[in-house]
């Protein structure tokens, strides 16, 4: 049998993004530029300075264990001297060896103190900063959505900050102690000879700066890594999405290229990243093993002229060695750290984007109960500065009103509606909400006063009770399949095993389209808001289903002012007032006959369908 379908007035997507003209899409929002790496490394400082006692703690642990490390040699070189002497007894030289023994034990227990502190503190740090990232994420507008590959914003939140931390955590816990370590071990090597220890100092020198000039050129590809991993989960996010249109187009082909593309850059820029990362530390190990057998040339030198006994050059060589292994892996840890402040950028950048306009502290209250009068008045908005797309919109909908929103597709509808929400804030002019101005208002309470049902069913991971209770997290179980039952919902939950507590995943994956569009107009019925923004869209579902939806969504508008963006003749003919908008404004408002009698745009647009 044929599905009748009743004409559409339009072929609207899904979701309808409109901007400065049909087909325009929003302006890009500017997001604040990428920080330098110092500037990201002087943050990251600052998040970890938030617990102070738990950094002064780390700092008095890593001391002691530097002292005990740098003291050790010095101790096993007096038993060496010990040892070749001639008051040596093997009493003494156990003692001495007690003593070096114990003093190793103490630092390493020191230093697993600290390096548990420095992991508890990092990890806290990586908690702060995916809650700032989630907080922030409520607090931009929805224009720096629109413009935002999903899957590259995903990838700051989790990719980015779980390397920052990941890096953080490794480098945090070594690196003060092995700058505490170099400079106690230069102590300990100029108290034993200074000829030996300026060696020691020349070869810190070339490793440093050595260091510092890899670790300049890699930075800037560490950025460039990243920033194609961002890409790359765009694009597989992307994929993944549409997966089932790309099947039925036949694109596998196209899209595998795509990802070819973008996981060759990837691995690309990962490769120039770690080609310089990696040269830091053999590098390092290359001037550190000329020190060493500088060490040992001069220091024979120094025994053969007596200035120097065996064991200070047994502790020296020690010396060296323990220098050499801290430098070595702070060179190493370049890469890390270059890698680290990368992602930190990324995260910064995401802290930084441009937030929506700050609420007044003490603002307006919406009026209890709220009426449902709305009221646009000389409203003005564009997306690009230079392109305006709403100028002097006026219209009045009074409380109970249906206003059937049509246009072709671009129009603004679904702007318009979002203006009404605060998705988007006006550039000019005032919507009132029983008289009071909306900017003045709480977006919360606002959005409380309304609910929406889109054509894009949107259901999360959960039970089909807590799915309709969304809007209404306290309401009971009667409550609930009471609103179900109303939007013919509850014939088919109760044919699920277990019904309302069935857990849906994936979006609702195992329900039909229209079960999932039905469910959201039963989160809207208990949600029972005086206002109603409804895109009634039902192009996807069979007749039966469709019919369903329909009595459920007219069932919903009795009694709240409804804000209808209409696809269905039947709907515009039973609408109180209708406005016609055609790019980007109301072109003209009133009802289904007086519309006709202009035989304007809303004229065409019907003669069209009938034709």
């Amino acid at each position: 049998m044929t599905k009748a379908h009743e004409p559409e007035l339009d072929s609207v997507a899904p979701t309808e993004t409109t901007a400065s003209g049909p087909g325009a899409s929003p302006a890009p929002v500017a997001v604040a530029k990428p920080k330098a790496a110092g500037d990201a490394a002087r943050r990251v400082w600052l998040a970890l300075g938030n617990n102070r006692k738990t950094l002064i703690v780390t700092f008095v642990l890593s001391a002691g264990s530097v002292i005990g490390n740098s003291v050790g040699p010095w101790q096993l070189g007096l038993a060496t001297d010990l040892l070749v002497s001639d008051s040596y007894t093997f009493p003494a030289l156990v003692r001495q060896l007690l003593i070096v023994a114990a003093i190793y034990l103490l630092a390493s227990g020191l230093n697993f103190l600290q390096a548990w502190l420095i992991n508890d503190l990092v990890q806290n740090v990586g908690r702060d900063l995916r809650e700032a990232a989630q907080a922030k994420l409520s607090r931009v507008p929805l224009k720096w959505f629109d413009t935002q590959p999903h899957g590259e914003v995903l990838s700051r939140f989790t990719n980015d900050i779980d390397n920052l931390v990941q890096n953080l955590q490794q480098v945090a816990s070594q690196v003060m102690l092995m700058l505490m370590t170099i400079i106690g071990v230069l102590t300990m090597m100029l108290l034993i000879s200074v000829p030996l220890a300026v060696v020691a100092l020349v070869a810190i020198g070339i490793s440093l700066a050595v260091s510092r000039l890899l670790s300049r050129i890699a930075q800037p590809r560490y950025v460039e890594q990243w920033r194609e991993t961002g890409n790359l989960n765009a694009l597989v996010e992307e994929t993944f999405t549409g997966h089932a249109l790309i099947r039925a187009y036949g694109a596998r082909d196209r899209v595998d290229l795509r990802f070819a593309e973008k996981n060759s850059a990837l691995a690309q820029a990962s490769m120039r990243a770690q080609i310089f990362a990696n040269l830091i530390q053999p590098t390092t190990m290359f001037v550190n093993n000329l020190a060493y057998i500088a060490v040992v040339v001069f220091g024979a030198f120094q025994v053969l002229a007596g200035s120097l006994s065996l064991g200070g050059v047994q502790a020296f060589i020690q010396y060296i060695r323990q220098m050499g292994q801290p430098i070595s892996q702070l060179g190493s840890m370049a890469a890390q750290v270059q890698s680290a402040l990368a992602s930190a950028e990324r995260v910064f950048e995401l802290l930084d984007a441009p937030e929506m306009a700050v609420e007044p502290e003490a603002g307006a209250e919406v009026s209890r109960p709220v009426s449902g009068h709305v009221c646009f008045e000389h409203v003005g908005f564009r997306y690009r500065p230079d392109q305006p797309l709403f100028e002097d919109v006026s219209f009045e909908a009074k409380p109970g009103q249906m206003l059937a929103i049509v246009g072709p597709t671009g129009a603004g509808k679904t702007t318009l509606v979002n203006l009404l929400i605060r998705f988007y804030e006006i550039d000019s002019g005032v919507i009132r909400l029983d008289g009071k101005d909306i900017a003045d208002l709480p977006r919360s309470e606002l959005r409380h006063a309304m609910a929406m049902v889109l054509q894009d069913a949107w259901l999360f991971t959960g039970t089909i009770h807590d799915n309709i209770a969304y809007g209404r997290p306290e309401a009971s179980r009667e409550q609930v399949v009471a609103a179900a039952k109303r939007c013919h919902v509850d014939n088919f939950v109760r044919t699920l095993p277990d019904g309302y507590d069935t857990v849906l995943e994936n979006g609702g994956g195992s329900l039909s389209q229209g079960q999932r569009q039905l469910m959201t107009i039963a989160r809207a019925f208990l949600l029972d808001a005086p206002i109603l923004i409804l895109d009634e869209a039902t192009s996807s579902v069979d007749t039966r289903t469709e019919m369903l939806i329909q009595k459920a969504m007219a069932e919903l508008r009795q009694g709240r002012t409804s804000f209808v963006i209409a696809h269905r003749l039947s709907t515009v003919r039973d609408a109180d007032m209708i406005i016609y908008m055609q790019d980007g404004n109301v072109r003209e408002t009133g009802t289904h006959e007086q519309l006709m009698e202009l035989q304007g745009g809303y004229w065409k647009l019907q003669s069209g369908i009938q034709s």
